[in-house]
């Protein structure tokens, strides 16, 4: 029997033991509670129905000493209590063994109710008449006397016809008290049983595998080898699985040989890969090899693949050699127009770039890569996934105290997480970043360079959300420098 058919079989049957326990359980107190709460709510009509005779005799007294409106109408109300009460006692004419005096009480509800009619209409006459209100009214405190008679007699039928019920009551609540204790024992020590014997039924096979585990971890071949040969056939999984696990042990005799020939081929391997990274290709023969193809596609015919190349080759040409130190935004706006240049080789007509600068601008000075991760930014997290119309504009205007770098793109926008983290100073949480490539430094990467670089923290704005496109401003101040070249003092990390 495998596993899987133990417990499919057997924890059903457990629980369905357990629910059938509980709902004797629930149905035999349902039905002790169904019997007492119906001797309960008869003998409480009884009391009710003798309470409200007497409550209504009263106000029947009240009314004749002073007719008026506030009392005709509490004697309606009490009327209209004592009806309804002998409505109530009728609906149990059927579950009563002498039923034909719950009948005669109820007659006796409806003679007292006729009585205190009879005596308010004399009352309420024109001209009275107190005599016959007074003759009525003496009628029904003997029919309010005769109700409390009969409902003590009532109560006390009651009590003796149902005598019996009672005693069952009692013996059957004596029997519950022993049987759920007993029930809950029972399936305890059933679970209890089940649980140890489907635990050890896996627990064993599993403790063998990991004994014969531990001496082949201690290099104790033979050993596990009759371990695992002592462990009895299971027609479980566990069983199989011990089957298939003395079979490993027989192969892997035969593997330790072959397994020292891999071992020295893969020496072999790794001394050809530190061959190999000790003879990287460096920049300057990256570079003569770019020029080997921009020329080889000139003489192919292929102008525009060799204007790629050479583009290619000033790019990467610039992010290595510039990195460190800063740069006019005429310089970096030149590496710019080489990004959009290959980037537009790839996009074609879905992305349309508008580039505007006025003169006074270009000679200002700005942490070298500053640019290129904005626009790059733009082409790869806003209008990539656009099929067409994507749009980027790059405004830079000359200003009294500096410039305004602005960067539009009509793409795919970013949230309000988004932005207040690439605005944070501190090292916020990022959403998760996009899969396409990058140059390597990212976006909030060159918001904190800019800082540092004017000690300001008012350098950047940002105006986007979800579906609205992104407009990133740089307001860019006038560096003052010395003679020589000022060199960046500030560490430029590398993000993916």
């Amino acid at each position: 029997m495998t596993i899987r058919t133990k417990l499919l079989l057997f924890i059903p049957l457990l629980v369905l033991l357990t629910n059938g326990v509980t709902f004797f359980l629930f149905e035999s107190s349902k039905s002790v509670q169904k019997n007492y709460g119906q001797t309960m709510d008869r003998m409480l009509l009884y009391t009710q129905s003798a309470q409200s005779s007497d409550a209504l005799l009263r106000v029947l007294y009240t009314y004749l000493l002073n007719p008026g409106s506030s009392s005709e109408s509490q004697l309606l109300e009490q009327d209209k209590k004592l009806r309804e009460l002998g409505l109530k006692l009728s609906k149990q004419r059927g579950t009563l063994i002498r039923g034909a005096e719950l009948e005669g009480y109820i007659h006796m509800l409806d003679t007292l109710a006729e009585q205190q009619l009879a005596a308010r209409q004399a009352a309420a006459a024109t001209p009275p008449q107190p005599g016959e209100a007074l003759r009525h009214y003496e009628k029904a405190e003997q029919t309010a006397s005769f109700i409390r008679d009969e409902e003590r007699r009532l109560l006390d039928a009651e009590l003796t016809a149902y005598e019996p019920l009672y005693r069952s009551i009692q013996l059957h609540l004596a029997k519950l008290d022993w049987l759920g204790p007993t029930a809950f024992i029972v399936n305890t020590m059933l679970s209890i049983a089940l649980a140890l014997w489907i635990s050890r039924s896996i627990t064993a096979p599993v403790a063998k595998l990991v004994e014969t585990a531990k001496r082949i971890a201690k290099g104790d071949w033979n050993g596990a080898h009759a371990n695992a040969a002592a462990d009895g056939k299971a027609n479980d999984e566990l069983g199989i699985l011990s089957e298939t696990f003395r079979h490993m042990l027989a192969d892997l005799n035969e593997l330790i040989g072959k397994d020292k020939q891999r071992m020295e081929s893969e020496k072999l391997i790794k001394e050809l890969e530190l061959q190999a990274l000790q003879s990287q290709i460096n920049p300057h023969f990256l570079f003569n090899t770019l020029n080997v193809l921009s020329r080889l596609a000139v003489i192919e015919g292929a102008d525009r693949t060799s204007d790629l190349i050479v583009t290619l080759s000033g790019l990467i040409r610039y992010n290595l050699q510039r990195l460190e130190q800063p740069v006019t935004i005429r310089e970096e706006l030149e590496h710019v127009r080489k990004y959009i240049a290959i980037q537009q080789a790839r996009f074609r007509d879905r992305v349309h770039v508008e580039l505007n600068a006025e003169e006074g601008a270009l000679d200002l000075l700005i942490p070298a890569l500053t640019l290129q991760p904005l626009v790059e930014n733009a082409y790869m997290h806003g209008v990539e996934g656009m099929e067409r119309g994507g749009e980027i504009q790059i405004s830079i205007l000359a200003l009294q105290g500096g410039a305004a770098i602005t960067i539009i793109d009509n793409g795919c926008g970013m949230s309000a997480e988004t932005r207040e983290a690439l605005l944070s100073v501190e090292e916020a949480p990022m959403p998760a970043k996009s899969a396409s490539a990058g140059t390597g430094i990212g976006t909030r990467n060159v918001f904190k360079r800019l800082r540092l670089f004017y000690n300001r923290d008012d350098i950047i704005e940002i105006e986007s959300s979800l579906g609205q496109g992104t407009v990133i401003t740089l307001h860019v101040p006038r560096k003052v420098i010395g003679q020589d070249r000022l060199e960046l003092n500030f560490e430029i990390k590398k993000s993916l």
